[in-house]
């Protein structure tokens, strides 16, 4: 029951459906965050960086770090607490949305990366954009119709 005595709505199916494909979604962003801080070079260089893109990944500043620690962890968190039915869950989806776009500004204003500017890499940011505002209006729109509290 909610606070005005009336019962939650039941948890509908697309919400384990979306909480799921979230989870691998933002898995892979951890798992990307977690490899590059723990495996450096290495792992930078199986994926396909440069030694220029690598150097220009190890001058980011401490902020840039910690912008993408909130989008990537973010993320995740997200999903979590939109998994536990929470509404807490639409706000740190945005978080995060806010830090992937600050991410975009630094890395195509601010500080270009060496050959960041391909299709490919151009694609892969808009696709994850997509995802990142997919999952803010999801989980808004869940906050709004009740079922998550």
């Amino acid at each position: 029951m909610n606070p005005t005595g009336t019962p939650h709505p039941r948890t509908p199916w697309h919400l384990w459906a979306v909480g799921a494909l979230g989870l691998l979604w933002n898995a892979y962003g951890a798992m990307d965050y977690f490899l590059s801080k723990t495996q450096g070079d290495v792992y930078l260089r199986s994926v396909g960086m440069s030694q220029a893109q690598i150097d220009h990944f190890h001058a980011m500043p401490a902020w840039m770090t910690a912008v993408w620690a909130v989008g990537v962890w973010g993320a995740v968190l997200g999903t979590v607490l939109l998994l536990l039915r929470r509404r807490l869950a639409a706000p740190v989806f945005l978080a995060s949305l806010l830090a992937f776009v600050m991410s975009l500004v630094h890395a195509y204003a601010i500080d270009p990366l060496p050959e960041s500017n391909s299709p490919a890499m151009m694609g892969m940011q808009a696709v994850i954009l997509t995802g990142c505002l997919l999952f803010v209006w999801y989980a808004q729109a869940q906050s709004k119709s009740g079922v998550l509290r």
